[in-house]
């Protein structure tokens, strides 16, 4: 069985999310597959730094371990595959129209896990004997659980429109039959073996006992009366002393011999069975995230909506109203959205006064790209845009005082193993890059690294400081440039919105000095 509510045809593995306490607490044989660094991107330090990616996965997760790490793998793995975005976004359209029903599903995942694991493995359960005791005990329990999804399929499956619900409706409904619970629970009852075990042997060639195999006991059809009478024996039996401690270990031997390959095959199908329930559970976590998101969202009036993803080669990015929505959850208030029109456009270049949300308009960029490319809604009005393979960030750091070479070099290390690793259908966010020098050299070096990747099919967002490097871009040979600048008043305020407008010599450097130093004036002037 397969939820199948991440991709259309391969699971979201559970394995590769589950925590690392989880994963070492789990059998060997069950504690197969990657890591959970294995699914995450190279720079996923950079993406979590620059564009405050915790925020929005303490929001998406609720104080919840497990959905953190799961919104934090399905926002990072991105996808760049345009069916597999749509079909995520039905899911997520499901969900959110049938909350109660999501979660109703998702509980009873989680009650078969955590039972499951309640049943632990004990000393005996390194025996085929053991095995199989908890191994019928375990499938008795996630029988009922099974009968609970099975109930939820038979009241709701039609209420739900997308092909991913409906294809793990249609599959409960056909493997979870009300033949399939009468079946399996006539051999759960059988291999409880309350009248003993029967098993069949041959001797070998050194007169060992050899081939042995777990018969099917006859069922008694004799009535009440005639199973009080004594029978005779139609074989030889013998009987072991209640004091007989090797005689009973022997046949103790003798019975783990007999249904070892039951306790196996048995133990396999109900690891199947919880491997279903992780797979339903991890893959219901992403959404229970994204409605913790949009439960936070609406309680601030944010706007959200869902994107219109379009293939690379359509060279589509435009959007209204988008915002920070990490911006917005860490100040708990609604937030300056921006308009903007960049069909067509492969590079856009932000300037414009200090502290003016350049910063804050590129990271609401970045953040919808990726919420985009998992299959989530977006924080804006309305937002499309083109689906990229890679989203690198490229932000200035912090000067570091154990830094073994000059900060130029630091950001030229950075920018090299970028150029490692991207493609032509990436993206790239640069925030005040290549500014560690003089103006000149720091416009050389932008140019010729912004021209190169633009060339190659990349789009790049660059907000600069760099007038020299902004200038020579509008008078050069690039032709898919779009110039955003901060909007400024009259009066020095900020409105945090971007319009199109060709860059300035000055970033109003004097505003923010005359806002700061006027604030620490005594009120009858300096002294």
């Amino acid at each position: 069985m397969k939820a199948f509510l991440m991709y259309r045809d391969r699971d979201f593995d559970p394995q590769q999310v589950l925590p690392q306490r989880e994963r070492e607490s789990r059998p060997s044989s069950r504690n197969q597959g990657p890591k959970l660094e294995q699914l995450l991107p190279w720079n996923e330090a950079a993406l979590l730094d620059d564009l405050g990616l915790n925020i929005l996965f303490n929001a998406m997760a609720a104080d919840d371990v497990f959905l953190w790490e799961v919104a934090k793998v399905g926002v990072l793995s991105s996808v760049n595959d345009l069916d597999t975005v749509l079909y995520r976004q039905a899911v997520l359209r499901d969900c959110l129209k049938h909350e109660g029903i999501v979660k109703s599903i998702y509980q009873i995942a989680v009650e078969a896990i955590t039972a499951e694991r309640q049943n632990y493995w004990s000393f005996f359960g390194r025996y085929p004997g053991g095995i199989l005791h908890r191994a019928v005990d375990v499938l008795g329990m996630l029988v009922g659980k099974l009968r609970a999804l099975r109930r939820i399929a038979d009241l709701h499956a039609d209420v739900f429109e997308s092909s991913g619900f409906s294809r793990l409706f249609a599959m409960l409904r056909q493997e979870l039959s009300n033949e399939y619970f009468a079946t399996i629970e006539q051999h759960l009852r059988r291999l409880k073996f309350r009248n003993g075990v029967l098993i069949s042997a041959e001797l070998d060639h050194h007169n060992k006992g050899a081939d042995y195999v777990l018969r099917k006991t006859h069922d008694d059809q004799r009535g009440w009366i005639a199973r009080l009478l004594p029978q005779r024996s139609s074989g030889y039996a013998f009987y072991l002393h209640p004091r007989d401690e090797a005689g009973a270990r022997a046949l103790s031997e003798l019975r783990d011999q007999g249904v070892n390959r039951v306790a196996n095959a048995l133990a396999q199908s109900t690891d199947h069975v919880v491997s279903f329930f992780e797979m339903l559970r991890t893959e219901l976590a992403f959404y229970l995230g994204c409605l913790n998101l949009q439960h936070h969202l609406v309680a601030l009036n944010e706007p959200t909506c869902f994107p219109v993803p379009t293939v690379p080669r359509e060279r589509c990015l435009s959007f209204r109203g988008l915002y920070d929505a990490c911006l917005a959850l860490s100040a708990g208030r609604r937030v300056v959205g921006n308009d903007v029109d960049a069909d067509g456009k492969d590079l856009i270049v932000i300037t414009g006064a200090n502290t003016g949300g350049k910063s804050t308009f590129m990271r609401s960029v970045g953040l919808a790209q990726l919420m985009m490319q998992a299959g989530m809604f977006v924080p804006a009005e309305r937002f499309c845009a083109e689906l990229r393979e890679r989203l690198f960030t490229h932000y200035k750091r912090e000067e570091d005082a154990t830094m073994e070479s000059g900060k130029l070099d630091e950001e030229l290390s950075r920018m090299s193993d970028i150029v490692q690793r991207i493609t032509p259908s990436s993206m790239v966010l640069f925030n005040e890059s290549f500014a560690a020098t003089n103006e000149r050299e720091g416009s050389e070096i932008a140019q010729q690294i912004t021209h190169a990747l633009v060339e190659s099919g990349v789009r790049v967002l660059f907000v600069t400081h760099l007038h020299h490097f902004a200038h020579r871009l509008g008078s050069g040979k690039l032709r898919n440039v779009m110039f955003l600048r901060a909007e400024r008043r009259p009066d020095g305020s900020r409105t945090f919105r971007m319009l199109e407008a060709e860059p300035l010599q000055t970033s109003y450097g004097k505003d923010l000095f005359e806002k700061i130093f006027a604030a620490e004036q005594p009120a009858n002037g300096p002294l």
